[in-house]
Formats: C-alpha cells, sequence, structure tokens
C-alpha cells in the first residue's frame, strides 16, 4: 500500500467529516428559517448523524478487516458524498434528517478505515508521525470550518456547505474503492452479527440518551440491559466482533478511557465557554471565535510535537503531562473571563487535548495486528464519539450551580484519566506495569513491539 497515497487519503478522510461537523452548525440557522423546520428538527440534523455514527463505528472497522481497509474506505467516501449531495438537493427537513442518518452510515465506514489504513501502511515503530499528521489536520478543519461554513453560507446558502464534500469524496474515494487493495489475508471467521447488533442498539441507545433533552432515563436503562448482553454474549461466541488481541490489552483499555474523559472535558468545556462568552461577556458568535482561537492553534502545535514527545518521555508520561495541562486549563477558565486569562486556558486546553489524541491513538492503534486494525480504529472513533455527548450531558446538568462550578467538574473529569495513564507504556528501555488482562505491555511508546 503506497503510503504518501495512503496518509493523504487518511487526511483528507478524517477532514472531510470534521470540517461536515463544524459547517453544520453555523449553517443550522438557515437552514431552519428556508425549511421552516422546528427547533427540535434542526437539533436531530445532528442527533440523527450522531446516533448512527456511534452505533457502527466498531462493526464498519471489522468490515474493514474482513474486506479490505482501502476498499471499505472508498466506499464510505462515496456514500457520504452521496448522501451529501441529496442533502444539498433535499426539500424538506425531513429528508435531510434521514439522509444525514445515511451520512452517518458511510462516515462510520470511513473513519475506522483511515486509522486501519495507516497501520497496515506503517511499521509500529511510525506510526505516531502519520498520526499527529492527521490530527493536525483535524485540527485545522475544526479552526477553519466555522469561517468556511460562515462563507460559504453567506455567499451561496447552507445546501453549499453539503456540496463541497462531493469533490474529495468522488477523489479519494473512486481511487480506493477501484484501486488494488494488497491487504493481510483476512480471516475468515464469521461475522459476528449478534455481537454488532447488540453493540449498535447500546451505543446508540447511550449517545441519544445523553444528547436528549433532558437526558433519557429509557434510553440510558435499555443501553445498560444490551451492554449486559453484549458482555455475556461476547465472552462465549467463538468469533466475538471485539477480539480479546484488541480489548484484552490494559493499555489499550485505558487509552479508550483517556479519550473517553479528556474528549468529555474538552466538549463540555467548550458548551460552558460558549455560553460564558456570549451570555455574560456579550460577545458575537465571531469574536468568541476568536477568543477560543489559541485552542485550535495549540493543538496543531501539540499534534506536531507530539512523536517527539512519545520518542523521549514515553505514552505514560507524555499522556499524563497533557491530561494535566487540559486540567488546569478548564480551572483557568472557571477563575477568570479576561482575554489574557481566557486565551491561557483556551491554550492549555488545546495543548492537552492535540498531545492526548496523538499519544492514545497510537497506543491504540500501534497494539492491534493489521488484521484487526479495522477494529481499533472503529474503538478509537467509538470513544471520540462516546466521550463529546457525556461532556455536553455533564455540562447541562452542572450549569444549574453556575458556570463556575460547572468548570470544575468538568476539570475533575478530565483529571479521571490520570490514574489510567499508569497504565500505558513508558519510554523506551523502562519496565512498565504488567497486563494482566493479557501478555505482558511491551516497553517503549514509539519502541519495537
Amino acid at each position: 500500500m503506497n503510503r504518501g497515497w495512503t496518509l493523504t487519503s487518511s487526511v483528507a478522510g478524517a477532514v472531510v467529516v470534521a470540517l461536515d461537523g463544524t459547517v453544520l452548525t453555523v449553517a443550522q440557522p438557515d437552514l431552519q428559517r428556508e425549511l421552516h423546520a422546528s427547533f427540535a428538527e434542526v437539533q436531530w440534523t445532528s442527533t440523527a448523524y450522531l446516533v448512527v455514527v456511534a452505533s457502527l463505528l466498531v462493526f464498519a472497522g471489522r468490515l474493514g478487516d474482513r474486506y479490505g481497509q482501502r476498499r471499505v474506505f472508498g466506499l464510505g467516501m462515496l456514500g457520504f458524498g452521496a448522501a451529501s449531495a441529496g442533502i444539498g438537493l433535499a426539500p424538506g427537513v425531513g429528508w435531510v434528517i434521514g439522509l444525514r442518518a445515511v451520512q452517518g452510515l458511510f462516515g462510520a465506514l470511513s473513519q475506522p478505515a483511515t486509522l486501519g489504513m495507516l497501520r497496515i501502511a506503517y511499521p509500529p515503530d511510525r506510526l505516531a508521525r502519520p498520526l499527529a499528521v492527521r490530527t493536525v489536520a483535524i485540527g485545522l478543519a475544526a479552526a477553519a470550518g466555522p469561517l468556511l461554513g460562515g462563507a460559504l453560507v453567506t455567499g451561496s446558502g447552507w445546501r453549499a456547505v453539503f456540496f463541497v464534500n462531493v469533490l474529495p469524496a468522488l477523489v479519494f474515494g473512486l481511487p480506493a474503492l477501484l484501486g488494488p487493495d494488497r491487504r493481510p489475508a483476512p480471516a475468515r471467521t464469521p461475522l459476528d452479527l449478534p455481537g454488532a447488533l447488540l453493540l449498535a442498539v447500546t451505543l446508540a441507545c447511550l449517545v441519544y440518551a445523553l444528547t436528549a433533552r433532558p437526558v433519557s432515563g429509557a434510553a440510558l436503562a435499555l443501553a445498560v440491559l444490551t451492554a449486559a448482553l453484549l458482555v455475556r454474549h461476547e465472552r462465549r461466541t467463538a468469533s466475538p466482533l471485539l477480539p480479546a488481541a484488541v480489548i484484552g490489552s490494559r493499555a489499550v483499555g485505558a487509552a479508550l478511557g483517556i479519550l473517553i474523559a479528556v474528549s468529555a472535558s474538552l466538549s463540555g468545556t467548550l458548551f460552558v465557554a460558549t455560553y460564558v462568552l456570549q451570555r455574560h461577556l456579550g460577545l458575537d458568535p465571531f469574536a468568541s471565535a476568536l477568543r477560543s482561537l489559541p485552542l485550535a492553534v495549540l493543538m496543531v502545535l501539540s499534534a506536531a510535537l507530539c512523536p517527539a514527545l512519545l520518542r523521549r518521555r514515553g505514552a505514560r508520561r507524555t499522556t499524563a503531562g497533557a491530561t494535566v495541562a487540559l486540567a488546569l486549563g478548564v480551572l483557568l477558565l472557571s477563575r477568570t473571563t479576561s482575554p489574557a486569562g481566557l486565551g491561557c486556558g483556551f491554550a492549555l486546553l488545546g495543548a492537552g487535548f492535540g498531545t492526548v489524541m496523538v499519544a492514545a491513538t497510537q497506543v491504540i492503534v500501534r497494539r492491534a495486528e493489521p488484521e484487526v486494525a479495522g477494529v481499533a480504529g472503529g474503538l478509537q472513533q467509538t470513544a471520540l464519539n462516546v466521550g463529546p455527548a457525556v461532556g455536553v450531558a455533564a455540562a447541562a446538568a452542572l450549569l444549574g450551580a453556575g458556570t463556575g462550578p460547572a468548570l470544575l467538574g468538568l476539570a475533575c473529569l478530565a483529571a479521571l484519566a490520570l490514574p489510567a495513564a499508569r497504565a500505558l507504556p513508558g519510554p523506551a528501555g523502562t519496565v512498565p506495569p504488567a497486563d494482566t488482562r493479557g501478555e505482558p505491555v511491551p516497553a517503549g511508546g514509539p519502541a519495537r513491539r
């Protein structure tokens, strides 16, 4: 698999999805006015996508492992582009909601494959740099999304933000789908369809419960029930959806928990910060975006520097230090509204999150053998979808006590990742903690496995 093409495609696939989410937020007011939609219907244009994509990511990763990451990526990109074009032509909000769910289906196919392709193309000791490039691109997309969305909506209307997905979907999807796919020989074990269904229902109910206002207790209860059934099923089936080689690693489980905690803290903090900037300080959306710009800048810089940190300090210390920086950023935002204080707080958020993204993702992806790289990518993407839903739900619940206590609670949420960081690999040459759920954890962040 050509490494240059693989890295470019992985970055493009991640950027298209990241941009789609950020520009949609800008486009929603115009969409609501033109289609005469209710506020609840506009919310469902986001919720429908989130529920579908979160519920299918792991199974989509398994499909990539079985049928080829490159081809599944190509199918996902082409389907995402086609659904985007359909939304741009939609005559009513019902069509938009339905096609956003279809977008979620194809987004679930493409996203684990962007990581699975990298794992196949690069040896484990060289994964940190392409993952850093991918994270830098996502950070730039997050920063540029509101500006691009604003320009498109102002110049051409809300439909333009969906048509912009079509060209990159064709450019990267067609070669991936039609070109040769030199992949490891796939395991011909049966697909675990019952496990896939139970996991999909669990994640769909969890994400819906957390994004509903108020939080849906019935959906949460159903998620707990199906999760228990999933655990029972996976322990008994001969070909589990979640292979022990991936979820049996203490380091991988810790990295997934860290991603959930820090992404929850970041998303919840941004939710509260938007309230502070626009309601308490009276800033307009553009001025608010300028105040939070250090977050995107430091996220990009920290992701670029993370491979060097991993070589010198290992994933354990790098992730712990970055988590502390993120928690300190949340604490600073809870105590100041001055421009300098806000800038420092957002900078710490970006530096912490960008570093954790690269370090934790590297642990998850490099520990997966190429034959199960898609499942590993699906788990990483699932963590980054569930975390923000948890964070925003926690922030909404805590806001009743005031913005200060809410941010303090979100800082504590980030701090939950610190004990988990002890399970991550240390620098090369050190002896890491024993992995009690599998073989001993290999030493070293980017060192040879």
